[in-house]
């Protein structure tokens, strides 16, 4: 809300799957949400930003490296998507007279993931209602969720138009229901922390006090990946704020789980990364 990219309203309004509303929620932990919303004043005290983040995937364990520097953020979409079948007795009704919505949603699952194989993007059905949803029940609806995202929006949408095509056949219905443009980061900002980073002896050994390794001052040699993740990076930075990102290793690949996990030594670099970029910053233009 701080840059307006969300109204106060529309985020107060937001309502769980309970009904409780996020005013609700922060009102209960003793949160005032009267002044809420835009704050210009602030986001015109932000020169520059960097955030450092846990890697969230296995890039760095493929490339053996403990930092990167993130290009950008992908773009994605949210979609829901509703299928019809007839509600019957799971006993009395023969396999070959039921309409099952399940079994046309076990068809959109499989399509969704075989088509973001193909088109080199990624899809989620990872939320699912099923009416009358009873164990001995034949299924007279089902509504997913599907949730893709890709490096560019070619693919995106070209696994969305596949599946928009599946859904129609199966007699369905496919509406969008959100929608992040893909989020560049400031390409200058970033290429300057690359420089500052490869100036750094940041090659530490797993489970062991990070050694000294030789500088090399290239900034080649720093890792750039995309996130296919959502950051606060990427709402400043379509506010229009020179942004840049650092993602610290994550050996397990897992995001968002207690099993998402960095190496101390790991950890350790990225805050020396990051001191030292904020450091170049103030030092030489006072924007940090």
């Amino acid at each position: 809300m701080l840059t307006g990219a969300m109204t106060a309203d529309r985020a107060l309004g937001l309502r769980d799957d309970t009904g409780l509303t996020m005013a609700d929620a922060l009102a209960s932990a003793g949160q005032d949400t009267e002044h809420f919303g835009a704050d210009p004043e602030a986001l015109a005290r932000v020169g520059s930003f960097i955030e450092l983040h846990v890697e969230q995937g296995r890039g760095l364990i493929d490339l053996d490296a403990p930092i990167a520097v993130a290009s950008d953020i992908w773009p994605h979409g949210r979609w829901r998507i509703d299928l019809p079948g007839e509600a019957n007795h799971a006993g009395s009704t023969r396999m070959q007279d039921r309409r099952d919505a399940m079994v046309s949603l076990a068809d959109l699952v499989l399509a969704a993931r075989d088509g973001a194989l193909r088109h080199h993007c990624v899809a989620t059905i990872g939320k699912i209602a099923i009416v009358p949803g009873g164990v001995n029940a034949i299924a007279s609806h089902a509504t997913a969720w599907l949730d893709s995202r890709g490096p560019h929006d070619l693919p995106v949408h070209a696994l969305v138009d596949e599946l928009q095509a599946l859904v129609e056949d199966l007699g369905g219905q496919m509406a969008q229901e959100s929608r992040t443009a893909p989020t560049p980061l400031d390409k200058a900002l970033s290429a300057r922390v690359r420089g500052v980073i490869a100036g750094l002896p940041l090659r530490p050994d797993h489970g062991a006090e990070r050694r000294n390794a030789e500088r090399t001052d290239d900034h080649e040699n720093v890792p750039v990946l995309g996130s296919g993740a959502g950051h606060d990076a990427g709402i400043l930075a379509s506010a229009g704020i020179p942004t840049a990102m650092l993602f610290v290793r994550n050996p397990t690949g897992i995001s968002h789980s207690p099993a998402e996990f960095a190496e101390r030594a790991d950890c350790h670099a990225g805050v020396e990364a990051l001191a030292a970029c904020l450091t170049d910053l103030a030092g030489s233009d006072g924007e940090a």
